[in-house]
């Protein structure tokens, strides 16, 4: 697989995975912090805003891989 469609597909991936970790995110703020309890909050909103990260680097490292025999 060229370099080029391998980079589509992972930019396509990653897009997909901001989208549903986002949207996750969101629904489970929306029922989980209905309390006002700020500093849980607070250290939920870091993770899940720092958390695709960890899924998302075994993409990047596969889409900057170099093709098979070069």
């Amino acid at each position: 697989m060229s370099i080029r469609i391998r980079k589509l597909i992972g930019a396509v991936a990653l897009l997909i995975l901001v989208t549903v970790w986002t949207l996750l995110a969101m629904a489970v703020a929306q029922f989980a912090f209905a309390s006002g309890n700020s500093l849980a909050a607070w250290i939920f909103y870091v993770v899940a805003g720092l958390g695709w990260v960890l899924p998302a680097m075994p993409v990047v490292s596969w889409m900057s891989r170099p093709r098979a025999g070069e």
